[in-house]
């Protein structure tokens, strides 16, 4: 694999995204309040988080998983990465994360609407990711 065709802007933004998808999804005015009563959270609790630790590592991830699809999205003699197989990559890769989190959620005995709100999360920050990745080649 040739590193020097990955555009790593590209996957600094699109690990970046995920912030931005992270911070809309489970914001009070939409998933964040069911998440924290499926989670078995309070407010008190996530305010006194180590909120450093838990951005840290979920930036460094959120890179992780963008240089990942990057790598995967490398054009080929036969395949030239584009908007649409991007985002349908993207997609295909947060399916595959979905049925991840539906697994270790299962056993964990939590509820569908968990597993939704989850997994739902990992499809559209994913589907971003390969769109911002397939877009700026």
């Amino acid at each position: 694999m040739d590193m020097s065709t990955i555009n790593w802007l590209a996957v600094l933004v699109a690990g970046l995204s995920s912030f931005v998808i992270g911070g809309i999804w489970y914001s009070p005015g939409l998933f964040g309040n069911p998440w924290m009563k499926d989670s078995n959270l309070s407010e008190d609790e996530i305010r006194k988080s180590n909120k450093g630790k838990i951005f840290g590592f979920t930036a460094i991830f959120s890179l992780v998983m963008a240089a990942n699809l990057a790598m995967f999205l490398v054009d080929s003699p036969t395949m030239k990465t584009d908007l649409a197989w991007g985002t349908t990559a993207g997609f295909l890769a947060g399916i595959w994360t979905f049925c991840a989190v539906a697994i270790h959620s299962l056993f964990e005995l939590k509820s569908w609407r968990h597993i939704l709100i989850n997994g739902g999360y990992s499809v559209v920050s994913l589907t971003l990711m390969g769109a911002i990745i397939g877009l700026w080649r």
